[in-house]
């Protein structure tokens, strides 16, 4: 039996590299705007007005519903919340 080994579960459980890597930028998105909404100490209907979103929209988003969400949406949320959004792009090891 071959041992695996993977940088990330997504590495693990994508069937391409560019999935992997779209579900890695996509995670890390809702990571950060989860901890920036959490820090706002407002209810989730405060939250979600705040960042132009339904509650239950927002409430999808705070639960980790990642495949609910495009990179695209969540970079336009990240920037609504206040948050810089970059992307570094470097050569694969």
């Amino acid at each position: 039996m071959k041992i695996s080994y993977f940088d990330t579960v997504w590495d693990a459980i994508e069937p391409s590299k560019s999935e992997a890597a779209n579900m890695k930028a996509r995670a890390d998105l809702m990571i950060a705007i989860h901890k920036t909404v959490l820090g706002w100490n407002t209810t989730q209907a405060g939250a979600a007005k705040r960042l132009g979103l339904t509650q239950p929209r927002l409430n999808d988003l705070l639960k980790g519903r990642i495949t609910k969400f495009s990179l695209d949406a969540l970079i336009n949320h990240a920037t609504k919340a206040g948050l810089d959004v970059k992307v570094k792009v470097g050569k694969a090891a």
